[in-house]
C-alpha cells in the first residue's frame, strides 16, 4: 500500500481504528483490488453494509440518477424517494410508520426516545428503563453505548446515561424481574448477538419475552442494525423466530454503502412522536433512500432462498472440519471458533486474498447477499485452509 496514505492517516486521522495494512482502491461485486493490484475475496462487506457488493451496477444507477435531481433539501418538505421507502418498509413488515436517521446508533435512539415517550404517556414518568441482553451492543453513542451489555464498552465514558438494566439472554426470570423492579419501558434484543461473538437468540426465549412485553404493556424492540435486509435469511431476523415487534431498528445494508438508519414504529407506537418530538437534518436524504430502494427492491424470495442455501453450504464447509471448535450464527452472518486466535486466521487469509472479521473470539463472515457461488466455495477453501 502507499506508504504516504499510511502517513497521511495516522497524522490527521483520530486512532481509533486498527486497521488492516491494506489500501482498497476499487471493487466490483465482492472482489476488492487494492492499490498494489492485488484482489480479495470480500466476505465482510464493510461490516454488513454492501449488500450486492461494490459498485453494484443497480445501485450505482439509482443512486447517480437521484444525484442528478436534487441530493439534499431537508425534511422541512417532501421528497419522493422518502416517502417511496418508507412505504415499501411498512408494507414488507406491517409496520406503521417509520422515522429516518443516518446510522444504526440513532436508529437505535430513537427507538429508545419511542419507549420512553410511550411508556410516561401511557404509566408515568418513572417508568422510562430500557431492559437489553448482555454481550449485546447497540451503538457508539453515549446512550447507545448504556444500551449495550458489555461493560468494557462503558469504562472509559463514565457516567454513562442513566436508565439501563442488562439481563442474561435466555432467563426469562431474569428479564420479568428486572422489568417490573425497574418499571420498564422498553426491552431492546438483537436475535443474533453480532459483536457479541455471532450468537443467535433462542427461538422460545424470543417468543416468550415479547409475550410478556405484550402483556405488560412494555414495546418490545428489536436491533436489526446488522441482521437485517436479508442477512438472516429473512428480510429481518425477527421474522425467522415469529414475533412481531413494536420497534424495529435498521441501517447499514438498507443503504447498501450510504449512510441511513430507519426506526419502524408499529401498531403502538406509530403516533408517539408528534411535530417537534424528534428530528434529523440528513434523516430521509433522497440520495440515501434512493440507494435503499434499489436494495430493498431486490430483497426477494428467491434472494432469500439463496441466501440460505449459501448458508447451508458454509455451516457444511466449516462445521467439524479441522482447526474449528464450533459455528454459530444465521443465514449470511456466521461465527467460527477457530482454535488459533481469530486474529491469525485472519491474517492468514488476507495473505491469500480472502478479507475476513472478528466477533470476539471469532471469526466473523459477512459476504454480500449475492455473491457468487465459486467465489464463496474458494473464498471457503483459503478460510479452512487458514485455520489448519
Amino acid at each position: 500500500m502507499s506508504g504516504s496514505i499510511r502517513k497521511l492517516d495516522e497524522q490527521y486521522i483520530a486512532g481509533t481504528y486498527k486497521r488492516f495494512p491494506v489500501e482498497i482502491a476499487s471493487g466490483s461485486g465482492s472482489v476488492v483490488t487494492d492499490t498494489d493490484g492485488k484482489t480479495y475475496i470480500d466476505l465482510g462487506s464493510g461490516i454488513a453494509v454492501t449488500s450486492f457488493g461494490i459498485a453494484d451496477p443497480v445501485w450505482q444507477a439509482a443512486v447517480i440518477e437521484q444525484i442528478g435531481k436534487v441530493q439534499h433539501t431537508s425534511n422541512l418538505y417532501y421528497t419522493g424517494p422518502c416517502a417511496a421507502l418508507a412505504e415499501q418498509l411498512c408494507l414488507r413488515t406491517g409496520m406503521k410508520k417509520v422515522f429516518f436517521s443516518n446510522s444504526g446508533a440513532e436508529a437505535n435512539e430513537c427507538a429508545i426516545k419511542a419507549a420512553r415517550k410511550y411508556a410516561a404517556e401511557k404509566k408515568g414518568p418513572e417508568h422510562f428503563t430500557i431492559v437489553t441482553l448482555k454481550n449485546s451492543f447497540h451503538g457508539r453513542t453515549l446512550t447507545t453505548l448504556s444500551a449495550t451489555g458489555q461493560e468494557h464498552y462503558h469504562e472509559l465514558y463514565q457516567p454513562l446515561t442513566p436508565g439501563f438494566a442488562h439481563v442474561t439472554a435466555g432467563d426469562l426470570d431474569e428479564l420479568k424481574q428486572v422489568c417490573a423492579e425497574t418499571k420498564a419501558a422498553g426491552i431492546l434484543v438483537e436475535c443474533v448477538q453480532g459483536e457479541g461473538g455471532v450468537v443467535p437468540l433462542d427461538p422460545a426465549y424470543v417468543e416468550t419475552a415479547a409475550d410478556y412485553a405484550n402483556e405488560n404493556d412494555i414495546l418490545f424492540m428489536v436491533d436489526e442494525v446488522q441482521t437485517g435486509n436479508g442477512r438472516t435469511g429473512a428480510l429481518y431476523a425477527y421474522m425467522n423466530y415469529g414475533i412481531s415487534p413494536d420497534v424495529v431498528s435498521t441501517a447499514k445494508g438498507l443503504g447498501g454503502g450510504l449512510p441511513i438508519g430507519a426506526t419502524l414504529l408499529g401498531e403502538k407506537a406509530q403516533n408517539v412522536f408528534g411535530y417537534g418530538d424528534h428530528g434529523s437534518t440528513f434523516g430521509g436524504n433522497p440520495v440515501s433512500c434512493a440507494a435503499a430502494l434499489s436494495v430493498l427492491n431486490r430483497i426477494d424470495d428467491e434472494l432469500l432462498e439463496n441466501v440460505k442455501r449459501k448458508s447451508a453450504f458454509l455451516f457444511g464447509r466449516f462445521e467439524g472440519a479441522e482447526g474449528v471448535e464450533s459455528v454459530s450464527g444465521m443465514g449470511l452472518m456466521i461465527g467460527i471458533k477457530t482454535k488459533k486466535p481469530a486474529a491469525e486466521v485472519v491474517s492468514a487469509a488476507m495473505n491469500n486474498g480472502v478479507l475476513v472479521l472478528t466477533a470476539k473470539d471469532r471469526v466473523r463472515l459477512l459476504p454480500a447477499l449475492n455473491i457468487p457461488d465459486d467465489l464463496l466455495e474458494k473464498a471457503a477453501a483459503v478460510l479452512l485452509e487458514a485455520m489448519k
